[in-house]
C-alpha cells in the first residue's frame, strides 16, 4: 500500500521548475568515479571542522539581524490576512527534505494561500502539498515579495545552526525528488550535508542550472581540498549567491 502511494506521488504532475536536475553523464561518472565508489560503500563525507565552525558562527551572526525582518514579515502577513481573509495563515511551514542522505524538517516562509495547499499531504510533511507555489495566482502579496528576494529561506539559518544543513552544499531536495535524483544516478546529496547555497544552485536562471557537474566538482573539492581552501570556495559561492538575492532573482 505504501509503495502504491509513493508511485502515485511520483506520477503527480509537477511544474518543471520543481526538479531541473539532470542525470550524471558518462564523463561525470568517469571523472568522479571515487564519489560513486563512496556511495556504493554507503560512506558519507564528514564535514571539515573549519567549515562546521564557520557554519555555526555565520548562522548565529545572520540570525540576529534576521529577527527584525521576520518580525516585519509576521506583521505584514497578519495585516494582509485581516484585509484579505483568503490570504491569512501561519507565516512558517515545513516539509521533509534530505540532507546527507537523512530526512529533516525543512522550514520555510509560506508564500501561497492556504486554499492552494493540500492539507492531507501537508500533515505528512510532503512537498507536494505546496507544489502550486509557481502559480502566480496562488501567491499572497507578502509571498510575492518574499519569494523575489529569497526571504522564504531565512528559517534555514536555524537549520544550519542545529546541524541539519550547511551554508554551502548541494541544495536539499524534498524526499520524493531526492529519491528521483538517486534513481537517475546522482549520489552527491547522499554524500554531503545539504546547503543553503550550492555550487550549481548559484547558476539559477542560467542554462547551466540543473547540470550536476558542479555538484560533483564541489563534492570532489570537499573531499580533497585543504579545509581552509574549501572555506574560500564557500565564501565565493556565498558572495555569488548574495548577488543573486540582491538582484531580486527569485521566481
Amino acid at each position: 500500500m505504501e509503495k502504491d502511494t509513493e508511485k502515485e506521488l511520483s506520477n503527480m504532475e509537477e511544474p518543471k521548475e520543481a526538479f531541473p536536475y539532470k542525470p550524471p553523464t558518462d564523463e561525470i561518472k568517469q571523472n568522479y568515479k571515487e564519489l560513486f565508489e563512496l556511495f556504493k560503500k554507503k560512506q558519507r563525507i564528514d564535514i571539515p571542522l573549519p567549515k562546521l565552525i564557520f557554519d555555526k558562527l555565520f548562522a548565529s551572526l545572520i540570525l540576529l539581524p534576521s529577527l527584525p525582518i521576520l518580525s516585519l514579515l509576521f506583521i505584514a502577513n497578519w495585516i494582509e490576512g485581516l484585509l484579505i481573509p483568503e490570504n491569512r495563515g501561519p507565516l512558517f511551514f515545513y516539509y521533509y527534505g534530505m540532507s546527507h542522505g537523512r530526512k529533516f524538517k525543512k522550514w520555510k516562509i509560506r508564500i501561497i494561500k492556504e486554499k492552494y495547499i493540500d492539507k492531507e499531504l501537508q500533515a505528512k510533511g510532503d512537498w507536494h502539498a505546496y507544489k502550486n507555489e509557481w502559480m502566480p495566482e496562488a501567491r499572497t502579496n507578502v509571498g510575492k515579495f518574499v519569494k523575489k528576494f529569497y526571504l522564504d529561506e531565512i528559517p534555514q539559518f536555524f537549520s544550519i545552526l542545529i546541524g541539519d544543513m550547511s551554508f554551502v552544499g548541494p541544495r536539499p531536495l524534498a524526499v520524493h525528488h531526492y529519491e528521483r535524483d538517486l534513481a537517475q544516478g546522482n549520489v552527491v546529496r547522499f554524500l554531503l550535508r545539504g546547503g543553503l547555497l550550492g555550487y550549481g544552485h548559484i547558476r539559477k536562471g542560467t542554462p547551466e542550472f540543473g547540470d550536476p557537474v558542479y555538484e560533483y566538482e564541489y563534492a570532489y573539492r570537499y573531499l580533497h581540498d585543504p579545509p581552509f581552501k574549501l572555506l574560500l570556495l564557500d565564501l565565493y559561492i556565498i558572495y555569488k549567491g548574495a548577488i543573486v538575492v540582491l538582484k531580486g532573482g527569485g521566481f
